[in-house]
């Protein structure tokens, strides 16, 4: 599509409008805490107002700074290409940058600054807010801000957020490729993990459930409002972009419409991720729909509710509307079309508007105490101390299937891979490619059967019994990682996902990047994959590494993804059939799982039979009273050669089957071949041992 330098010159959001828009939120602020009696001094220790009102506007610029420095690296990443003129070949020093590439990485990194300086005096005021110590270079507040540090949750997480945002600032400004961006981006999302875990009601009732909603509805307000706030940033960059580009890229409506259209399916995803992480978590602090009225927690969340839906409203109209009429659809030579990037910029404005207006209402939500208590009650007893839970009842076959408890970041994960992959094979079924239903249904059972580990009975006594616990752990990394890879979720990908042609990197882009890194490489190669199988189950359960796991709930999560993605790697490459750097013949995969079979049963006979108790302070103080300690470990260690070798016989069988498959297509693909040239393979052969035998001086 030619387009004229008239065209070209889009109009653009102007930046003191943007400003004005992130303003309406501490307007917000200030109005949430005078209904809230932020500003009143307390009557016990008073910090006094600079900290007061100090805070939650520290808290304010924070979260918009994160989001926008992490959206920006994100968007440059996966949205827009990094170079200009891409269809031209030529070494990488005659490359030009893209202007929106290069704008993105601005922002990211001017916003990274601030954020690091903003979460250096949320730290600060934190601490003077909770110790009642007004600002000061007093050598008692500099003391007392030490202790804060390396004593107290609240002050490492801060701390941690602040090492995160520095760490995030030094990378984003060194690094250019999108492989080093893209994982720039991945640790400023870490910086969400802090930040959750001590957030609002992270030691309430249903800690996990809490948590986890909270991290999940981070993650997405990142993207979502980061996202806007960021093409705010961009658009005078995206407005001139087409006058400085090669011929080869887009104009400037094309690339407005194309960026808007990528960050369209993100910003959906980030939409649906909060509304459903954000009533998870008000459920758990508002009981009554009276509180939800009578209560200013409570009126604040019916706010934020209203704003969300009409976010929603602005992005519907977005994605049905004026999207279509930036990337040079039907209409785009009328006026509608003409004046749609302006109405565009006007909504993206209002959507500013909005959303800081509630991440101000948020901030000073975060400090004003739900009508839920969020105290551990006097009489609790010592299973609700150690596990945040009351005791189940005593464990039974039928309890381990009817008694849940749902984890909520599990939950999203399974929802999200379940519509994906049936919304990819019905993709591939419209356009006539076909797709084995036995593998959709392998790739459900495995997520139907990881479900049930994280949010079902083994969710729920794993935590309070040793057996329980293994019952968790072997069906994690050995049950359900064969389902799963027996779908051939990497295929279907690759399969099923559109190509990017602007030299951008979509999800397919990456998982190809992925598949065909050096990580990967060294991660699925055999023995490593068998080592790391078989190893981590000594190095988790005789290190302190059982109990971080069982203690806190980030260990909890690095426990789940380290033993599935464990059992997963081993199941691909013994059985799998998604692509791979390098796969082994069928005799060594057969030689490894039975080598890892040996060493399974090696340990779970060493469990079975000790007589030591393993993370004695956890299992041994749970007070249930059902069975004696000891007599639950050694039936865990009898659980453990059960559970672990069932499925390694099935993937001893599965593997059989498919080197037999692979024999009799090698088999045929040999015949046709001879069909073809008259066996003149097998001629040659001959004729080189007849021309051998008449060389020989024996003849």
């Amino acid at each position: 599509m030619t387009t004229t330098r008239a065209e070209q010159r889009l109009p653009a959001a102007p930046l003191p409008l943007t400003a004005a828009a992130l303003c309406i939120g501490l307007i917000a602020l200030a109005a949430a805490g005078v209904i809230t009696g932020l500003g009143e001094a307390t009557q016990i220790t008073d910090p006094g107002p600079l900290t007061r009102w100090g805070l939650p506007t520290a808290r304010y610029v924070h979260h918009l700074a994160m989001a926008t420095a992490i959206a920006a690296a994100v968007l440059a990443a996966a949205v827009v290409p990094p170079w200009a003129g891409h269809r031209r070949r030529g070494s990488e020093q005659n490359r030009r940058e893209h202007p929106l590439y290069t704008g993105l990485l601005r922002i990211a990194a001017a916003a990274s600054i601030v954020w690091t300086v903003a979460a250096l005096a949320v730290l600060v005021l934190t601490f003077s807010a909770l110790s009642g110590l007004p600002l000061s270079g007093a050598a008692d507040f500099s003391a007392g801000l030490v202790d804060f540090i390396t004593a107290i949750d609240a002050g490492r997480a801060w701390l941690a957020v602040v090492l995160i945002a520095g760490g995030f600032a030094t990378f984003i400004l060194a690094v250019r490729s999108p492989a080093a961006v893209g994982f720039t981006a991945v640790l400023g999302l870490c910086a969400i993990v802090p930040l959750a875990l001590v957030g609002h009601s992270s030691s309430g009732d249903d800690h996990i459930a809490a948590v986890n909603s909270l991290g999940l509805h981070l993650l997405g307000v990142v993207l979502w409002v980061g996202g806007l706030v960021t093409l705010a940033l961009l658009a005078p960059r995206i407005s001139l972009a087409a006058q400085n580009l090669d011929p080869a890229d887009q104009g400037g409506a094309e690339i407005l419409g194309t960026v808007m259209r990528r960050y369209s399916l993100l910003a959906g995803l980030a939409l649906v991720t909060v509304g459903a992480s954000g009533v998870v978590n008000a459920a758990l602090r508002v009981e009554t729909f009276g509180q939800l009225l009578d209560t200013a927690y409570g009126q604040m969340l019916v706010l934020k509710a209203g704003a969300a839906v009409m976010l929603a409203g602005i992005g519907w109209m977005h994605r049905s509307w004026l999207i279509p009429r930036l990337a040079g659809g039907p209409a785009a030579g009328s006026q509608s079309a003409a004046s749609a990037p302006r109405l565009l910029w006007q909504l993206i404005l209002v959507e500013i508007a909005l959303m800081s207006a509630v991440i101000g209402v948020s901030t000073v939500l975060g400090r004003t105490p739900p009508p839920v208590p969020e105290e551990l009650p006097p009489d609790a007893t010592p299973a609700r101390i150690l596990t945040g839970y009351d005791l189940p009842p005593e464990p039974t076959m039928g309890t381990f299937f009817t008694l849940w408890r749902i984890d909520w970041l599990w939950c999203a994960v399974v929802v999200f891979l379940a519509v994906w992959y049936l919304q990819a094979m019905l993709r591939l079924r419209r356009r006539g490619d076909h797709w084995p239903v036995m593998r959709a249904a392998s790739w459900l059972t495995g997520l139907a059967i990881f479900f049930w580990i994280t949010s079902g009975g083994p969710a729920v006594y794993g935590m309070v019994t040793f057996s329980g616990h293994m019952i968790q752990h072997m069906t994690l990394t050995m049950v359900a990682p064969i389902f799963l890879v027996m779908g051939s979720p990497v295929t279907l990908a690759m399969r099923s996902l559109p190509s990017r042609t602007d030299g951008s990197r979509g999800a397919r882009e990456w998982i190809l990047w992925l598949v065909h890194s050096k990580w990967s490489r060294f991660i699925t190669h055999p023995l490593v994959a068998a080592v790391n199988f078989a190893g981590s189950l000594v190095v988790f359960y005789y290190t302190p590494i059982f109990g971080w796991a069982l203690q806190y709930h980030l260990g909890h999560v690095f426990m789940t993804v380290h033993f599935l993605l464990t059992g997963y790697i081993f199941a691909l490459v013994l059985i799998g059939r998604d692509p791979l750097p390098q796969r082994p013949p069928h005799f060594l995969r057969l030689i490894l799982l039975l080598a890892t079979m040996v060493f399974h049963a090696f340990l779970a006979v060493v469990i079975s039979g000790s007589e030591t108790l393993i993370q004695p302070d956890w299992f041994g103080n749970m007070g249930h009273g059902w069975f004696p300690a000891i007599e639950d470990q050694q039936r865990g260690g009898e659980l453990m050669w059960g559970l672990g070798e069932i499925p390694a016989v099935l993937m001893g069988v599965i593997a059989a089957i498919q080197w037999s498959t692979d024999d009799k297509r090698e088999t045929r693909r040999s015949d046709r071949e001879a069909d073809r040239t008259g066996d003149a393979d097998l001629e040659e052969y001959n004729r080189m041992f007849e021309q051998l035998a008449q060389r020989s001086p024996h003849r």
